[in-house]
């Protein structure tokens, strides 16, 4: 009779062989599409049709002038391993058919504003800051986790919850391609930047007016995160985490918002605005919110057939004011941010 010791043994043996990578001081498991060309093509087949068209703006953190940031035993610069991920999710973004721009390519210092004034200036969908952590007490090289931030929190009149769709998707990808945990902090592992800086948040989230987050992929102070960033496959897994998650995004849809009220100036305190909301899986009635200079708007009314929702706003201010609109899919995935900027002229 075989004895359980061996048993054992044999069965995290062959946890260890079967589509994996180990070492004395590292594991991990190169995800099944990029095992073979096969599996790839078949993904790109998947999903590429999503992506193709798409812009997206890769922000490699630090950099240049900024390289502080080491691993543990400082076998990794934190600016170096940003730059490899990032490059390697550029190609797989360009080899689907999307347009990538980067903040930066080569280990060059660009200021915090200048990555967002970028960002804002690229025209692109989707802007993601790549970055790996560190732990706020010195000596600690245990810690170890992959989280992604969105900017704000709900209550507040900056958060829009795309930021927050894009993010669980990446972090659910991220995460599982890594095998790492998404920490104890978050339910999911995605959290709002106000939990590391309280009602401001990342600079390049902050100011990025695009969808926008950043991605922790892991803690290179981990003595044995270290081992494997210094890795060029595991940062192509690291990337391909990222792209997944992306596609996997894209695959639920996003609701489309179009005025179809021209006017932006108006003669008189009554205002009455309608917006065409679009979406091939179907809008969820419950999710629309309209919002006047912060103000939540309870005058609205949405018709399912035609899809397009009312505004009538009565007794106006004269001025310029926003309008603010989100609404969800029956997927979950939100629109990106959408405002209207009217002026009335009563007196």
């Amino acid at each position: 009779m075989v004895s359980l010791k061996f048993f054992v043994s044999f069965f995290l043996a062959s946890i260890i062989l079967v589509g994996c990578s180990a070492s004395k001081n590292y594991f991990y498991v190169v995800p099944y599409p990029l095992r073979t060309s096969e599996n790839k093509a078949k993904f790109y087949n998947e999903y590429a049709g999503l992506i193709a068209g798409k812009k997206f703006f890769l922000d490699p953190g630090h950099g240049g002038e900024d390289r502080r940031n080491k691993g543990y035993d400082d076998e990794v610069v934190e600016a170096d391993v940003n730059l490899h991920v990032a490059l390697a999710l550029k190609n797989f973004l360009t080899e689907a058919g999307a347009q990538v721009i980067m903040s930066r390519e080569s280990d060059t210092t660009v200021a915090l504003k200048d990555r967002s004034t970028l960002a804002n200036k690229s025209g692109a969908d989707i802007f993601i800051s790549i970055h790996h952590n560190a732990p706020g007490k010195s000596g600690d090289d245990l810690t170890d986790f992959t989280s992604t931030y969105y900017h704000a929190k709900k209550d507040d009149y900056e958060y829009e919850p795309c930021n927050d769709d894009i993010a669980k998707y990446i972090q659910r990808d991220l995460s599982y391609a890594m095998r790492n945990s998404g920490g104890l902090g978050s339910f999911d592992g995605t959290y709002s930047d106000y939990e590391i800086y309280p009602g401001m948040g990342f600079s390049v989230l902050r100011l990025t007016k695009i969808p926008a987050v950043l991605v922790e992929c892991s803690f290179n102070t981990s003595y044995f995160e270290a081992k494997r960033l210094v890795l060029n496959q595991f940062n192509q897994i690291e990337a391909w985490g990222i792209f997944s998650g992306l596609c996997r995004y894209f695959s639920k849809g996003i609701p489309q918002i179009i005025s179809l009220t021209p006017d932006s100036t108006f003669s008189c305190s009554d205002v009455n605005l309608a917006f065409q909301l679009n979406d091939t899986t179907g809008i969820d009635t419950e999710s629309i919110t309209a919002e006047l200079d912060t103000n939540l708007i309870t005058t609205k009314s949405f018709d399912d057939q035609s899809g397009v929702l009312d505004v009538n706003l009565n007794n106006v201010k004269s001025g310029e004011h926003v309008i603010k609109i989100i609404v969800a899919n029956k997927n979950g995935n939100h629109s990106f941010p959408f405002e209207k900027k009217i002026k009335v002229l009563t007196e």
